[in-house]
């Protein structure tokens, strides 16, 4: 890694591993996404300019970095390796980030609810199927996507609700 700069970034941990570089594809949320996102809240006919997706897409990937290094600092201290949700949500309290938990909360808890649903729903399509017959169920298929909304937005009824 030729760059001091880039080296600082990293730390030392990263430095002492080889001086493998993070390629920035690898380091940044994909941009077509963060757009995505940022269209979702504005009003239909808004544009967002190059500039203001690309800053969006630092900011985001370098906050999603900084929780997810405070939720695996403490799975390290606990000798574990998984990082797991509840590990995220102590990481917003224990950063400052109160406002987020209690939504990050509710959203476990229907994603772990769904998951179980899915479950369910793959192991009697399998029961039903019999042991040879891969399963069609759609249930068992279903991505599970659903909304978060973290934060009340019915005070802005030009925006589009994500």
């Amino acid at each position: 890694m030729a760059d001091p700069d880039a080296r600082r970034q990293l730390g030392d941990g990263a430095a002492a591993a080889g001086d493998q570089e993070i390629k920035e594809q690898d380091r940044l949320l994909p941009i077509a996404n963060v757009g995505r996102i940022m269209k979702q809240i504005l009003p239909p006919n808004a544009k967002i300019s190059k500039e203001a997706k690309e800053t969006m897409q630092e900011c985001v990937s370098e906050f999603i970095s900084f929780v997810t290094g405070e939720a695996s600092d403490k799975c390290h201290k606990e000798k574990r390796k998984t990082v797991n949700g509840d590990d995220v949500c102590w990481a917003f309290s224990a950063l400052g980030f109160d406002d987020y938990v209690d939504p990050m909360r509710r959203y476990l808890n229907k994603y772990r609810e769904l998951e179980g649903d899915r479950a369910a729903a793959a192991a009697s399509s399998r029961a039903a199927s019999g042991p040879d017959l891969p399963s069609t169920s759609g249930a068992a298929n279903a991505t599970g996507h659903f909304m978060f909304n973290a934060m009340d937005r019915s005070d802005n009824s030009s925006s589009r609700q994500f």
